[in-house]
């Protein structure tokens, strides 16, 4: 083998190598474990016992499992949309308004992706406090009188809750990333839609969207298995309370194997595995319905 043929291949594998290597050991080879897990009764001390597939048997009449799943289905059906709409609609905005000071609001917008998602969910606690909360603050400065009502731990409103730190927390970089794609839109499409007469969101919405669309879908995918996976939140804002009321399947599934109550490694793993399954379906249920290209021009 020649001379630059091995530097090639050796800088592959120092380059390459130690993050094939981490994903290996810290995420496939995991996930490969779980499998066989899915299929044992263990506790994670005593000798495991195996159970072939009871644990999804149990699984499918498990309530707490389809309440949860019901809980992500909701908030996929809601977060996503809301994020990618704000954020089109935003990025839109400072492309093509050009407001002063708008690399100013650039930085606002992107400002609660610099915080961790635990610091987000920890101020929204705050927000929604029901004795101090910034939330019943406003509300009674508009002659909303409410009391000292706590968002969080309400059966009908927690849930709701969830949705605006979500949104909050994911619009900035999603206004990056559409403003980046739309600033590769030539503006002579927007100078003749101009002279026809097109109003700013004729423009956006037949120009601007169906360009970019490639980007969106990415966005939209992103958004939507950060959505079924996601738990952290959750766990800060409401650790699935009340009453199980804002309980997701990562969560539930988290509890099982490390709650106070359960270490249940394989009935977890077959939740798990049933995660996984939602992920790939929702994968392909883009993949059928939202369409892959952009409008070419």
């Amino acid at each position: 083998m020649q001379r630059g043929a091995v530097q090639k291949w050796m800088f592959i594998v120092l380059s390459l190598g130690p993050a094939y290597g981490g994903y290996l050991l810290f995420t496939l080879y995991p996930n490969i474990l779980s499998v066989y897990y899915s299929l044992l009764q263990w506790d994670g001390m005593s000798e495991p016992r195996f159970v072939g597939l009871d644990n999804f048997i149990t699984m499918l009449g498990d309530k707490y499992v389809w309440r949860a799943l019901g809980h992500n289905l909701l908030l996929m059906a809601t977060i996503p949309p809301l994020v990618v709409l704000i954020s089109i609609v935003l990025a839109y905005l400072l492309v093509y308004k050009n407001y002063k000071g708008s690399s100013v609001l650039k930085v606002l917008f992107f400002f609660p992706n610099v915080l961790s998602t635990v610091v987000i969910a920890l101020l929204w606690t705050f927000v929604y406090d029901g004795q101090f909360g910034l939330l019943n603050g406003l509300l009674e400065a508009i002659g909303l009188k409410i009391g000292h009502f706590y968002w969080l731990g309400e059966e009908k409103t927690a849930i709701w809750a969830l949705i605006p730190p979500a949104v909050w927390g994911g619009v900035g970089f999603y206004i990056v990333i559409f403003i980046n794609a739309m600033s590769s839109i030539p503006k002579s499409l927007y100078e003749a839609a101009i002279l026809e007469g097109a109003t700013h969101s004729a423009r956006m919405f037949k120009i601007t969207v169906p360009l970019i669309m490639p980007v969106v879908r990415v966005g939209v995918l992103f958004l939507m298995l950060g959505t079924l996976k996601g738990m952290e939140q959750v766990l800060i804002l409401t650790n699935g309370g009340p009453s199980g009321s804002t309980d997701v399947i990562a969560l539930y599934m988290f509890n099982l194997a490390f709650g106070m109550e359960y270490h249940n490694y394989g009935y977890a793993s077959a939740v798990g595995m049933f995660l996984f399954v939602i992920l790939v379906s929702a994968k392909l249920l883009l993949d059928k319905f939202m369409p892959n290209r952009g409008v070419e021009y």
